[in-house]
């Protein structure tokens, strides 16, 4: 498991967070509480990559950071079982894109990043209105993943432009559709949905066993844009706190609840 440490505002103090790790054991529980009194940590939070009902030990229900549900498509069918298993509008929409030229390609390279930020902040975050981490997170997060071969980057070109990418983790036997952005302009060529269904079509060809979708969440609209790649609705485990200051800890849950109310009032 990887454990981030982030530093609590104003306070001598950091809070864990261990994302998409596994199911803790009670020795591993106990290894994690000896590292959070180390680095003085109020508490960790965990969101295992597991699914619901996965024997996770009982400890405090925390705040969803990740999405508490995914879709996941089975790479182990034929690409056409994968296509007629879509929905007609995702077929339909991936003709479009093919009928206006759209054009997909991996771009790992330092200016399909750049294109890749341009797009993830002067298109898609401003226009979902979403909390997405900052620009440099991004870049340290390629920098990191990249050359370990897990991080990979797609584009999808219009007329010569870079109008959409999408950022491709891979691990083990399963791709996952970390990150995906696209411009306010040329929606009509429906660039997004052909490069998703480009980078499944790659990660199969890579003997990769399923692909991830990455958080689904009900009414929300970039959750319908993966629905349409008929994937398997997947509830995961969850999120879980593991209190290490037990005087802090409830100051900390209440100043966090606080801190959302005014994030969604101002937004």
């Amino acid at each position: 498991m990887q454990v981030i440490w982030t530093k609590v505002p104003f306070l001598a103090f950091k809070f864990g967070y261990v994302p998409m790790g596994k199911v803790p054991s009670d020795e591993e529980i106990k290894r994690l509480s000896d590292l959070g009194r180390k680095r003085r940590a109020i508490g960790i939070r965990m969101e295992p990559n597991a699914p619901k009902d996965s024997g996770f030990v009982k400890l405090k229900p925390g705040r969803n950071l990740f999405k508490t549900k995914t879709f996941i498509i089975d790479l182990t069918r034929s690409e056409e079982e994968l296509l007629k298993n879509m929905h007609p509008k995702g077929r339909y929409n991936i003709k479009v894109a093919k009928k206006h030229g759209v054009q997909i390609s991996e771009n790992s390279s330092s200016s399909g990043l750049n294109s890749y930020l341009d797009l993830m902040f002067g298109g898609t975050a401003r226009r979902q209105k979403i909390y997405a981490h900052s620009e440099n997170y991004h870049k340290q997060m390629w920098e990191t993943l990249q050359p370990a071969g897990m991080a990979h980057l797609f584009t999808a070109e219009y007329q010569g432009k870079i109008i959409a990418a999408a950022m491709i983790f891979t691990f083990k036997d399963t791709a996952y559709y970390a990150y995906g952005a696209s411009a306010l302009e040329h929606k009509e060529v429906m660039a997004p949905t052909l490069l998703l269904w480009e980078t499944v079509r790659w990660s199969k060809l890579r003997d990769l066993k399923q692909f991830d979708l990455w958080g689904a969440e009900e009414g929300k609209g970039f959750s319908r844009f993966k629905e349409q790649f008929g994937g398997q609705l997947t509830e995961l485990a969850g999120t879980y706190d593991l209190p290490i200051n037990p005087l802090l800890y409830p100051l900390f849950r209440l100043s966090e609840e606080i801190r959302w109310k005014l994030l969604r009032i101002l937004k």
